[in-house]
């Protein structure tokens, strides 16, 4: 990996970025966009993905990261107050007459209304071209600090993050296709669990440079040892759960998982084919054999809880998660291969902005195909305990 590459990957140096670094990133990011919409755009006429109320159709993902863009950036007289800016003053117009119809938060609120009348593949593309321009042409008059940076580096961060929704959308849809735009995935043996002492950890971000909302901000808190997995579940382990009949067993659920099982009639992660005598998965339309040390992927919250229940062990908390990504490397911890489920909801960090709390479950890392910008060990997630479209896995931890 050269230099330009390795800085650009590197997620604690971006969070940091100086305006070059920037508007390199920016452009990086919006290649990426503007590719993954060629690629539905040749596949316009593909099958929706089930259940549709999971997924955003691909012109609305991408026209919605230009939208909030343009929006917070262009639109926004005060981008120079950075986080401290007021998320409701009214904004300047656009550039494109109907980008608040089409692309704004609210624009999909009435789906059948919005798919009888989209906009088109090139008005989209027009917008994103001419969105990323506006957004250079401010960012070389930004102010190089902190607070006038704010605005450039959380588009970064946002555009940076759809990636994985086009990944979910492909899949949903399979798109054979889209499997020629993801990176080779490595995959590690299994190891012996890692054992950390109790000791204090410093949960969220500290103050400087970008810190998304949900990471706001840094405290200490006690954190008794723990033993941990030294990477996520693999299929080899997970596939001994369904043989042992993990899915028929309402002991290993809870009341709420119990009843998004039935509802889902599920017998199997989503899209896994065949489970007994090695793992089928249906990846963008083609059955392929998934190695078994591979991770488990497409899991909801529920079904993680439930195997980890059946296997005696549980899933670790944020803190436990966060503190061995950030000390078990040279242990043998592995992330960044799969999003990993964590225990507990959601919830604030002391100061931070608030969370719907109860509403949500936590997803750590990255996966592997994401930008390696995003996998910064802070980082968070808030997802739907159901949502098992997004590539998701998980690790357990000692009982």
């Amino acid at each position: 990996m050269n230099t330009t590459a390795a800085t650009l990957a590197d997620a604690e140096r971006m969070r940091h970025a100086d305006a070059e670094w920037l508007s390199l990133a920016l452009m990086q990011s919006r290649n990426q966009t503007l590719a993954w919409l060629a690629l539905f755009e040749r596949h316009a006429t593909a099958p929706p993905p089930q259940p549709a109320g999971f997924f955003e159709p691909a012109l609305w993902l991408a026209g919605h990261v230009g939208w909030r863009q343009e929006r917070w950036i262009a639109r926004n007289l005060h981008r120079a107050q950075g986080g401290a800016a007021d998320a409701e003053r009214v904004p300047l117009a656009s550039i494109e007459p109907g980008a608040d119809t089409w692309w704004s938060t609210d624009a999909l609120a009435e789906r059948a209304r919005w798919l009888a009348a989209p906009p088109t593949f090139e008005a989209t593309q027009a917008y994103l071209a001419e969105t990323l321009d506006l957004t250079l042409d401010l960012l070389r008059r930004a102010a190089l600090d902190d607070d006038g940076l704010h605005v450039f580096r959380a588009a970064l961060f946002e555009e940076d993050a759809l990636q994985r929704r086009f990944v979910a959308l492909a899949q949903a849809q399979r798109l054979e296709a889209a499997a020629a735009r993801l990176p080779e995935r490595r995959l590690h043996a299994l190891r012996e669990p890692l054992a950390f002492a109790p000791q204090r950890w410093s949960l969220g971000s500290p103050r400087g440079g970008y810190v998304p909302a949900n990471e706001q901000w840094s405290h200490d808190e006690a954190l008794p040892g723990f033993e941990i997995d030294a990477q996520a579940v693999a299929w080899s382990q997970y596939a001994e759960f369904v043989e042992d009949g993990g899915y028929d067993e309402l002991r290993w659920w809870n009341a709420e998982g119990w009843s998004w099982l039935q509802r889902c009639e599920r017998r199997s992660p989503r899209d896994v084919e065949q489970l007994r005598h090695g793992v089928l998965l249906r990846r963008f339309g083609r059955l392929q054999r998934a190695p078994a040390i591979e991770p488990v992927t497409m899991v909801s919250w529920f079904e993680a809880e439930a195997w980890c229940r059946w296997a005696g062990r549980r899933l670790p908390t944020e803190i436990e998660w966060e503190l061995a990504a950030s000390r078990g490397a040279s242990r043998g911890f592995v992330w960044g291969d799969v999003p990993e489920w964590v225990g507990g909801h959601a919830r604030a960090w002391p100061g931070g902005a608030p969370v719907a709390e109860g509403a949500w479950r936590v997803q750590r890392g990255v996966a592997w195909f994401e930008p390696r910008r995003l996998a910064h060990p802070k980082a968070r997630r808030f997802v739907a305990a159901e949502r098992d479209e997004g590539f998701a896995g998980f690790r357990s931890c000692s009982a």
